[in-house]
């Protein structure tokens, strides 16, 4: 029987003969799979990101190389007056949007989250902005808010007059918000769902046997529940705020409105590092300036939520 023979080879089943080797197979499965990944990561994020923080530090331009100048594009950054103004519409633009962003899509989801008959038609209504092209939606609002545009014509049927919404400083600063608001609304409202429907029914149900209202209840009920969830719109959109281009770009033009006085940071980079003769030194070292602000946004928002669970 091939058993007996087996024990009279003096080797015991399970027993690896010796002198045998033992193939160590390394595993480079999940590694192979993941190199893609690595790949695309290095190219388009790493490097750019390790080149722009070096060509910070150097007077390059787009067609020569540049050398190594230190601080100096720092220190120009002081005494620009453009970069002051792009540096105060970011801001701006940040104090106007994020509270709009984190108060009015929980509104929305709450709205939206109701089983009743034709819910669904809504909900990838309100979500239709999100997958537009921006290009196509800031084409829109330009057509709707221009001097001769659908707004205006109404406004002068009623009798109130031509607004200068596509000519005024502040007005074109609070209608591209507001373009960034109505963008924005879908988008985080499918997170704030995803948090709604975590949030037991049975917290609203003992309130309203406390006598608690709609309003009550949202503050006590609903805003608790998902507070981890608002810190992290908060921080989104802050980094997306500050970030903003192409509404902006596509509602005030290349040169940023009246006088430039609409340029964001970003539009700046753009405008300044661009071109044959584009200042690509200059131009990085606003870009460092722009990441080192997101970054400390996101650690702000981080450290508030901190101090709230404490």
């Amino acid at each position: 029987m091939a058993s007996s023979s087996t024990v009279s080879d003096g080797v015991r089943p399970g027993v690896r003969p010796a002198g045998t080797r033992v193939r160590r197979h390394l595993p480079t499965s999940p590694w192979l799979f993941a190199a893609p990944g690595f790949l695309v990561v290095g190219v388009f994020i790493l490097y750019p990101f390790v080149s722009t923080l070096v060509n910070a530090f150097t007077d390059r331009r787009t067609l020569i190389p540049g050398e190594f100048v230190g601080l100096a594009n720092f220190r120009e950054l002081l005494h620009d007056d453009m970069f002051w103004i792009g540096l105060r519409n970011s801001t701006l633009y940040v104090v106007g949007v994020v509270p709009a962003l984190v108060l009015l899509p929980l509104l929305l989801a709450m709205l939206v989250q109701k089983n009743i008959p034709g819910i669904a038609f809504f909900r990838s209504a309100f979500y239709t902005p999100v997958v537009a092209s921006i290009v196509v939606v800031g084409l829109i609002w330009v057509w709707l808010l221009d001097e001769r545009g659908l707004v205006n014509s109404l406004l002068e049927t009623i009798g109130v007059g031509k607004v200068g919404f596509l000519s005024d400083q502040w007005l074109l600063l609070l209608s591209a918000m507001a373009v960034t608001v109505w963008r924005g609304l879908g988008y985080y409202m499918i997170i704030y769902l995803a948090a709604l429907a975590n949030v037991p029914r049975e917290l609203h149900e003992a309130a309203m046997v406390d006598g608690a209202g709609a309003v009550r209840r949202f503050f006590t009920v609903t805003v608790p529940a998902v507070r981890s969830t608002m810190v992290l719109v908060g921080a989104l959109s802050s980094v997306s705020a500050f970030k903003v281009f192409s509404e902006v770009y596509l509602m005030a033009g290349p040169d940023g409105g009246p006088a430039g006085e609409d340029t964001t940071l970003v539009m700046l980079v753009q405008r300044t590092g661009t071109g044959l003769t584009g200042r690509v030194g200059y131009a990085s070292a606003i870009s460092v300036v722009v990441f080192v602000v997101t970054v400390a946004l996101m650690l702000l928002v981080l450290r508030a939520d901190r101090k709230e669970d404490a």
